[in-house]
C-alpha cells in the first residue's frame, strides 16, 4: 500500500476500504467540521437567550442536548445506552466517566437521560459562544491549578442548581492516549463523600474508534454508555470510592488498566 493510502486510513476502522475512507475524510472536512463551528456557535447563543428568558435547566438540557445530538447524528454514531434503571428521577449524582476522546461529551450529553452539569476548566471559558453558554445554563466552570478555590465554585453551584441533576466529572483528568483507564483524581469523591452524594459511574465504549484523542481522524461508529449501580458514600473513604468507581467503570469497559 501507499505511504499516501496509509496516511488516509489512519484511524479507520481496520479493513474500511480506501475508496470509502477517502470519500468520509473529504465529507469530513468539507461538510462537518464547518458544520460543526456553525452550529456550536449557534446552539451557544441559543442556550444563553433560553438560560436568560426559559431556565439554565431548560438551556442545558434541551438546547445543549440538540447540538450534542446534531453533531453526533451528522458524524454519524449509533448510541445506545445500558442501566438506565440505575437512574432514579430527582436525585442529584456525582457521575464519573471514563475519557478516550471528545465525542465522551457529545456521547454522555446527547444521550445520557440526566439533567448534567460538567464540571470543567477555566480555560473553556474562552471559547467563541460555548463559553458563555456553559457559564449560563449552570456548568462549573472551575480553576484547576486553585484547589480551594475549585472546590468553593463546586459547593456554590450546588447550592444554586438543586436537586435532580448530574455532576459530571472525567477523574482521569484528561484522555487517555491509548484507550486504557488511568488512575484517578480525588475531587470528584471528595465531593462525593463531602456532600453524602451517592456516585454514578458510566463507562463510555466506543469513542476512541469515532476520534481519537488528540487527531483529527474522525469516522462513524457504535458508542456504549454504561450505566453502572450507584454507590453510595455513606461508610467508605475518598479512597475506597475512588477504587470502587474505578472497578465499576473497567468492568463496563471490559479493557485494561494503568
Amino acid at each position: 500500500m501507499s505511504p499516501g493510502r496509509t496516511s488516509v486510513q489512519e484511524g479507520a476502522p481496520a479493513g474500511a476500504p480506501f475508496f470509502v475512507v477517502l470519500v468520509y475524510r473529504i465529507y469530513a472536512w468539507l461538510v462537518f467540521f464547518p458544520f460543526v463551528a456553525i452550529w456550536s456557535f449557534l446552539c451557544g447563543w441559543a442556550a444563553v437567550i433560553a438560560a436568560l428568558l426559559i431556565s439554565p435547566s431548560f438551556g442545558s438540557r434541551v438546547v445543549g442536548g440538540a447540538w450534542a445530538k446534531g453533531i453526533g447524528w451528522l458524524t454519524p454514531i449509533l448510541v445506545s445506552v445500558e442501566g438506565r434503571e440505575h437512574i432514579q428521577d430527582g436525585q442529584t449524582y456525582v457521575v464519573v466517566c471514563n475519557h478516550v476522546s471528545q465525542y465522551d461529551i457529545i456521547a454522555v450529553y446527547g444521550w445520557l437521560p440526566m439533567d448534567l452539569r460538567w464540571v470543567m476548566k477555566q480555560e473553556l471559558r474562552k471559547l467563541p459562544g460555548i463559553g458563555i453558554a456553559c457559564e449560563k445554563v449552570g456548568h462549573i466552570i472551575v480553576d484547576r491549578s486553585n484547589p480551594e478555590a475549585a472546590k468553593r465554585s463546586i459547593e456554590e453551584a450546588l447550592e444554586r442548581i438543586g436537586d435532580g441533576v448530574g455532576i459530571l466529572f472525567f477523574p482521569e483528568g484528561t484522555r487517555s492516549l491509548d484507550g486504557r483507564l488511568r488512575p484517578f483524581k480525588s475531587g470528584a469523591f471528595r465531593l462525593a463523600a463531602e456532600q453524602g452524594l451517592p456516585i454514578l459511574p458510566v463507562s463510555i465504549v466506543g469513542t476512541r474508534e469515532v476520534l481519537p484523542a488528540k487527531t483529527m481522524k474522525l469516522f462513524p461508529g457504535k458508542v456504549r454508555l454504561v450505566v453502572q449501580p450507584p454507590i453510595e458514600p455513606e461508610g467508605l473513604s475518598v479512597v475506597a470510592l475512588k477504587e470502587r468507581s474505578r472497578d465499576a467503570i473497567a468492568a463496563g469497559l471490559g479493557s485494561p488498566t494503568l
